[in-house]
């Protein structure tokens, strides 16, 4: 059931631009730490080629894929048809994170809505693309994107949000060092 491609089809993309929601994974290389998945909604993930994408991390209440990245690069993106024909697609690649400061941050960022909280940037290059049957996912019905994370970004504001940063988004749980710690020590 499950097929193997070397890169991103045209239909497999247009599968992805049809989704409301992915899923990020990332693991450290301790085999204590902790592996992280993280839900990802709003319009913020573009296929930049076959072989590359990236998406527009907004602002969470951790870092963990930055940090994993940090010290690994190893990311898996996998995106599920929750309407319409049943269909799990998954993007294993080598990621990295960019921030504000770094040569492709502009032109990556315009190819992303104007949203408040942007936290930084997260690109892949794409090695191995996987498709299997969803069979087992439920049906649901998208209603709209939640507000509240764009809200509590609005309101915190660009001073804020740097705060919030530095506070929460510096050190993963495993005591790994994000992007974000980068940037304040360079």
């Amino acid at each position: 059931m499950a097929k193997v491609f070397d890169h991103i089809t045209p239909e497999l993309q247009q599968f992805i631009a049809q989704q409301h929601l992915f899923f990020v994974a990332t693991a450290p290389l301790s085999e204590t730490g902790h592996v992280n998945v993280s839900p990802k909604g709003l319009d913020c993930f573009r296929v930049l080629s076959p072989n590359r994408i990236a998406y527009l991390d907004l602002t969470g209440s951790g870092n963990e894929t930055s940090a994993h990245l940090q010290e690994n690069g190893r990311i898996t993106l996998m995106f599920c048809a929750f309407q319409g024909a049943p269909s799990i697609l998954r993007l294993y690649g080598n990621g990295k994170t960019l921030l504000p400061a770094d040569g492709e941050w502009e032109s990556l960022r315009a190819k992303f809505p104007d949203l408040p909280g942007v936290r930084q940037i997260i690109t892949a290059d794409i090695d191995r693309v996987q498709t299997s049957c969803g069979h087992g996912v439920p049906l649901y019905e998208h209603q709209e994107s939640r507000s509240q994370l764009v809200a509590w970004a609005e309101k915190k504001g660009e001073a804020g949000l740097a705060a919030y940063h530095q506070q929460k988004n510096r050190i993963s749980i495993d005591g790994l060092w994000s992007a974000i710690a980068r940037s304040t020590t360079e």
